[in-house]
């Protein structure tokens, strides 16, 4: 989808917005609401009231992208709307993005194995 293999931030807002917004109103929130440049080539996730609706704005380094899904027979897992903004790792955004439980996402670390001197 949008996430590429490099590094990549994705930013979820928590509360829902008002889903007649487009480009302009979306990134508008991303700056007085989340505090965040919407220029800044992250991904900004935003959920509609009902839960089965989600926007993604991002910027692509030719203009603003702004995607709109809908999941057919259920709802994307959101988090509580506590705190405005929560930061997601790659594999958690497209766990939701998949309507999938992206809280049961985690990075697994293995040992490097040790070199023999």
């Amino acid at each position: 989808m949008i996430l590429t293999g490099e590094k990549i931030r994705v930013w979820l807002a928590t509360r829902p917005v008002d889903f007649r917004k487009g480009h302009d109103g979306l990134s508008a929130v991303v700056q007085t609401v989340l505090g965040h440049d919407p220029y800044s080539g992250a991904v900004f996730a935003f959920r509609s009231r009902r839960g089965d609706r989600m926007k993604i704005l991002v910027w692509d380094r030719t203009g603003l992208v702004m995607v709109y899904k809908r999941l057919e027979g259920g709802g994307f897992q959101w988090p509580r709307p506590s705190d405005g903004v929560i930061g997601l790792s790659p594999a958690q955004f497209s766990a939701l993005f998949e309507g999938l439980d992206w809280k049961a996402v985690r990075a697994v670390r293995r040992p490097r194995p040790r070199r023999a001197a």
